[in-house]
């Protein structure tokens, strides 16, 4: 079954991408949370019309994505936690405070972007994260795991 995305979805297309996926996906889950529409003639030339329109919005954005990979090469983050005895974290550390720390830093990268590399930061160290900045734009950003004053 062919399909029409409504919305970016993780390990399957991005938005207005034509894609083949199975009839129970499509029609079961996908179709009916509003994130595809069946892909027909109709249904093709209106998603055409969409990304001629919006090709001046796309370039915008994969500028700023180039840009943002270019603050990230110099960048260097340290994310405090609050730390035992032990050495270990209390809790972990994710993408929500790398996040926070890159925003202290100057640079505004939502947090759904960041995919931490290691599942568990559970240490004081220095980590990486992938930063999907736009569709094909990506970039790696090391920061350090440092304890809490």
């Amino acid at each position: 079954m062919e399909i029409i995305l409504k919305k970016d979805i993780k390990g399957l297309g991005y938005k207005n991408d034509i894609v083949k996926v199975k009839n129970g996906f499509g029609r079961n889950f996908l179709i009916p949370r509003g994130e595809a529409v069946v892909a027909t003639i109709s249904n093709k030339k209106i998603q055409a019309e969409e990304v001629k329109q919006s090709s001046f919005k796309d370039q915008k954005l994969r500028n700023f994505a180039t840009e943002a990979v270019a603050k990230l090469a110099n960048v260097s983050i340290q994310v405090p936690a609050k730390v035992g005895d032990s050495g270990r974290i209390f809790g972990s550390v994710s993408n929500i405070q790398v996040a926070e720390a890159l925003k202290k830093a100057g640079i505004e990268i939502e947090r759904k972007q960041i995919e931490l590399t290691d599942d568990h930061v559970k240490t004081i160290g220095t980590y990486t994260a992938t930063i999907r900045l736009y569709k094909d734009i990506t970039s790696t950003l090391t920061f350090e795991v440092v304890a809490d004053k």
